[in-house]
């Protein structure tokens, strides 16, 4: 149930039934030389998307320009400064709050987010913001879509080591399963990019200068994106029901 194709009486339709809703967030930024920009949105609008049509769950509009200021060496990448992504999520939140959505998930894309959304939270939460006709705080939750234990065993299954911490096979994989128009095959060399540290976008270039960290994404295909689709689904599925029950 998407948000952005609903109209406002199937809102507050939905908003007698259930208060939760799902916010996908990614960014927009370099994904080496055969992922997609959009890659850390994708992902997670697909996910957050197929989990909405299973139990009628409303998914917010996706937030697709994320914390990406290490990436700005690629051409392509958009960034927010943190102090600005912190203050969209806040506003988000306060929206929907306002209209007594009071179990807020944000479905991660971007490892990069992580630190602002959790700023976030606490500027939140310390300004005792609540949802219209609630006594209690809105309760707020940040998940990463390839964090579950299903998606965990896949990635080891289908590549290993050779997955990465950026521009991941899995990531790659499934955005090519949700837009299969836009896949790319690219040779690479080393089949396996270095691994290190990230400090700013110059430093980040230099050290990498595909893109990559760590990962072998030509080990990417539309199938292994559907498999770990379907196991994203599940993972996370579990842990909003899990959310709109425990808040937590």
């Amino acid at each position: 149930m998407r948000l952005e194709l609903m109209t406002w009486p199937e809102v507050e339709a939905y908003l007698g039934t259930s208060t939760g809703i799902l916010v996908p967030i990614g960014s927009t930024e370099q994904h080496g030389p055969n992922g997609l920009l959009g890659t850390d949105a994708i992902c997670p609008e697909t996910v957050a998307t197929l989990v909405g049509e299973a139990i009628g769950a409303a998914v917010a509009p996706t937030l697709a320009v994320g914390m990406s200021q290490h990436h700005m060496a690629f051409p392509g990448s958009i960034t927010l400064k943190p102090s600005t992504l912190l203050q969209v999520v806040r506003d988000v939140v306060e929206s929907l709050a306002r209209h007594g959505f009071d179990h807020i998930y944000f479905l991660n894309g971007h490892g990069g987010n992580i630190a602002t959304l959790q700023s976030a939270f606490s500027e939140i939460w310390a300004a005792g913001i609540k949802p219209r006709g609630e006594g209690g705080a809105v309760q707020l939750l940040q998940r990463n879509w390839w964090s579950g234990r299903r998606v965990g065993v896949l990635q080891k299954e289908l590549f290993g080591d050779a997955d990465g911490t950026h521009a991941t096979a899995s990531e790659v994989s499934l955005s090519w399963f949700a837009r299969p128009h836009a896949v790319k095959q690219v040779e690479m060399s080393p089949k396996i990019a270095p691994r290190g540290p990230i400090r700013d976008a110059e430093d980040f270039r230099r050290r990498f200068p595909d893109g990559r960290m760590g990962s072998d994404p030509t080990l990417a295909s539309v199938e292994a994106g559907e498999k770990l689709c379907a196991a994203a689904v599940d993972d996370v599925r579990e842990d909003y029901l899990r959310f709109l029950e425990d808040g937590e």
